[in-house]
């Protein structure tokens, strides 16, 4: 399909090519035919892919600079610990790839072979795909609308060799758009097996105000578990910085304990929420229940 308008209503809705909106798009006529609705065939394809993946994993946020991409990053650091264990970490924060700097990867290059695109090996057992892969510069800026960021998405997926698979972890932008949409849709088939929230805890956005209990009460509204708290601590966002792991530069400190308490205790049901605390003790992180959803 061509390029389609910023408030186009879907191909898959009732009023594709019927409504407002649709006037005047090259698209009109196919979305109005239902023609535009058929299943991508890329769906299948990427479930035959997934079949060497045996969980996948999404990390998400309702907004930005809440950590997400740490948490990601620290996840596969931490459940890479394990040689015996294969990791994937998906980067489709296609606007603001910052996987490949928190990973000690910038200035890597994607690899083409016989089978697809190789992804970037951290550890033997820890590969990471990145839209910063590709761009000649980290500086330079990806300006994309939506359907070139979906056929981004399904390339990463699709057409990327990852192998045998434990563990996929996909990091996603801030918020709800066209990137969670597709990689949900891609995804259907070949089962997601949950999702991990990350979100601060206080109940206004403010900046380190007291806690008030924000993410707790809204795991207790949405009936989903909290999987832990992680202390703020400096020395997290420095490792990032440097491309380091802050479990091998702080393996005492409160923040690394939270980090490995949710890793373990998570492995079973891959789904919960994650927020962070002014301060803590190994004592206060927390993982209750089973099943959620995750930040």
């Amino acid at each position: 399909m061509e390029e389609v308008p910023h408030d186009c209503p879907g191909a898959d809705s009732a009023q594709a090519g019927r409504g407002t909106s649709c006037q005047g798009c090259p698209n009109q006529r196919l979305c109005a035919s239902g023609a535009g609705a058929t299943p991508d065939p890329a769906i299948e394809e990427i479930k035959e892919k997934m079949k060497t993946v045996k969980h996948k994993i999404l990390v998400l946020s309702g907004k930005g600079g809440v950590g997400k991409s740490t948490f990601s990053a620290h996840l596969a650091h931490g459940l890479a610990e394990d040689e015996n264990t294969q990791i994937a970490l998906l980067d489709i924060d296609i606007c603001g790839p910052s996987i490949p700097k928190i990973m000690g990867l910038e200035g890597e290059q994607v690899h083409q072979s016989g089978s697809g695109w190789s992804p970037v090996y951290v550890e033997d057992n820890l590969g990471v795909m990145s839209v910063g892969f590709l761009l000649s510069s980290p500086d330079d800026a990806v300006i994309w609308r939506g359907p070139k960021k979906n056929g981004m998405i399904k390339q990463f997926l699709r057409d990327v060799d990852w192998g045998e698979v434990d563990y996929l972890i996909v990091d996603t932008p801030p918020g709800t758009s066209d990137e969670h949409l597709s990689v949900v849709q891609y995804l259907a088939a070949a089962r997601i097996d949950g999702a991990v929230i990350i979100t601060t805890p206080q109940k206004e956005s403010q900046i380190f105000p007291p806690t008030t209990g924000g993410a707790e009460l809204m795991c207790q509204d949405l009936e989903v578990p909290l999987l832990g708290r992680v202390p703020l601590d400096p020395l997290i966002g420095k490792n990032c910085d440097k491309g380091q792991s802050f479990f091998i530069d702080a393996p005492d400190s409160p923040a690394t304990l939270a980090y490995r308490s949710i890793i373990q205790r998570d492995k079973p049901r891959v789904s919960g929420v994650v927020t962070s605390q002014e301060r803590a003790s190994p004592s206060q992180t927390r993982s209750p229940g089973t099943g959620g959803a995750a930040p």
